[in-house]
């Protein structure tokens, strides 16, 4: 896994039907003390038990797509809960709409020869944002472990190799 991913992902093409692959799924889910998840009609999502789970614990969000020609192609994409996606995001977002009306207004304000001292906060944003960076890349690297462990689970399911992209 390289550190540079955000959300590692995968694609898989399986013989199966989507039916095929969902039944699969919520018998091993049934069967399994570590991983419990939801089966839907075009998503699985595999979570780590509620015992085991710490703020950074990933989760596999797997889509079916039914192909014409037979079989199913699977995407795979792991992340931390949604929530947390959510604040970096924002974090993410927060600090590039504060850089940009920073850069504006300082541009702005020194084109017409008066001070701008406000050009200053756009190299502390993106300290902010390279920090928020090393917190989410730390914070992958806590939940390594427990992503290559649902991977193991997903191939040991289907009984197939499927490598990280």
């Amino acid at each position: 896994m390289s550190s540079f991913k955000l959300r590692p992902r995968f694609k898989d093409e399986l013989n199966l039907t989507p039916e095929e692959f969902q039944g699969l799924f919520d018998k091993a889910l049934k069967s399994s003390k570590v991983f419990v998840g939801l089966v839907s009609e075009s998503y699985v999502v595999l979570k780590i038990s509620p015992q085991e789970r710490h703020f950074w614990s990933p989760q596999l969000t797997i889509t079916c797509e039914k192909r014409e020609e037979g079989g199913t192609t699977l995407r795979g994409l792991y992340g931390p809960k949604p929530s947390i996606w959510a604040v970096f995001f924002m974090g993410y977002a927060t600090l590039s709409m504060l850089s940009l009306f920073s850069g504006v207004y300082g541009f702005s304000q020194w084109i017409l020869d008066k001070p701008a001292p406000i050009l200053w906060t756009i190299p502390v944003f993106a300290s902010l944002a390279f920090i928020l960076y090393l917190v989410a890349q730390t914070g992958q690297k806590v939940g390594a472990e427990q992503m290559f462990r649902l991977h193991y689970f997903y191939e040991t399911t289907l009984q197939h190799t499927t490598p990280l992209k």
